[in-house]
């Protein structure tokens, strides 16, 4: 792990007794700590993995269990699921048949890297002052989250994974219409509930566990959500109504997410832009389960360096990431007009 270079320690006095340029106690040479060896990488890197995941959706959704795994860009994790064993049925006196579990494996590959890059002028300003260290990784952890978001939503998305969506979602009844391209559901405070409850119904044909379920909506439905009936705290249960706490918390075994960050889709086009004929403007609600989608991330590296054209050091930090649907019952889709 890198540190400050020894050419980018404090400058003391030169060996003739001239002060240099920022000597603080002229013909003094500095008492105090220099920074190089003291500002670690680590001490970034640190604040910067722990406010990443302080703000992303994905991390909340998906399960990070093959996290410690990884290390850099193009690692594979193997990943071993569950066999389903086989139920026989019994009559008093019969050879019972044995079986051999042969569990398939899945790999996860870690494939794709976000970065940044700050120019400090002065890293003894970013020593002195830590809540200016806090505002650099408050703004890169949330700009990282930004981006890596947009694409493992999108990506989900795009991948097709939902099994329950469209007009006859359901795997056993086909009765929930969760919506489609050319004919999405246009939600309001009388229907948005009964939506909501027919993501959770397809799950449940889905046999999908009932806890550690999620939903993610946009402002838009939050804004719905906060006109229906749910805004009533005697239907909730509530001490006081989510108008006045501005939590939405759990609606019917999901617990809820918003964000700015699902896929949408304009009038006459796709999801990435391109021409589709008789689609109308929608965006996507996601809903499943966290075992539905695995995701591994790590702040790979955070180096230092002095700047080469200028006084300062530059900070860069790279974040490799992978994720895939490992249980596409587990997810559900609904499109939503608008």
């Amino acid at each position: 792990m890198s540190t400050i270079t020894a050419g980018a320690t404090y400058p003391i006095n030169s060996p003739g007794g001239t002060p240099t340029f920022n000597s603080p106690t002229g013909a003094q040479a500095y008492a105090g700590t220099a920074y190089s060896g003291t500002f670690i990488p680590a001490l970034w890197s640190g604040k910067l993995a722990q406010k990443f995941y302080a703000a992303t959706v994905f991390g909340e959704i998906a399960n990070t269990d093959w996290q410690g795994d990884i290390t850099n860009m193009g690692d594979t994790v193997i990943i071993n699921t569950i066999p389903n064993i086989t139920i026989n049925n019994y009559s008093i006196g019969q050879n019972l048949a044995y079986e051999i579990p042969a569990p398939s494996t899945i790999s996860l590959t870690i494939d794709k890297g976000k970065y940044f890059g700050v120019n400090v002028n002065d890293v003894l300003e970013l020593q002195a002052k830590p809540k200016l260290m806090d505002v650099f990784t408050n703004d890169a952890a949330m700009q990282m989250k930004i981006a890596i978001d947009t694409d493992t939503l999108k990506g989900t998305f795009n991948g097709g994974a939902a099994t329950n969506k469209g007009a006859t979602a359901g795997k056993i009844s086909a009765s929930f219409n969760l919506g489609t391209d050319n004919a999405p559901v246009t939600l309001a405070a009388a229907n948005i509930l009964q939506s909501i409850t027919a993501l959770s119904s397809v799950l449940d044909e889905a046999n999908v566990p009932e806890t550690d379920r999620w939903l993610i909506i946009t402002p838009t439905e939050r804004q719905i959500l906060m006109q229906s009936n749910l805004a009533q705290a005697q239907f909730m249960g509530d001490p006081s109504s989510i108008l006045r706490n501005g939590k939405i918390g759990v609606i019917d075994r999901f617990t809820v997410y918003v964000s700015n960050l699902l896929p949408r889709a304009a009038a006459g086009q796709d999801f990435n832009g391109g021409a589709q004929a008789g689609a109308a403007k929608r965006h996507a609600i996601m809903a499943g389960h966290k075992s539905a989608i695995t995701f591994a991330s790590q702040i790979a590296k955070v180096e230092s360096l002095q700047n080469p054209n200028d006084f300062g050091t530059l900070i860069r930090g790279l974040n490799v990431y992978g994720y895939k649907v490992v249980q596409t019952d587990g997810l559900a889709l609904l499109m939503a007009a608008g």
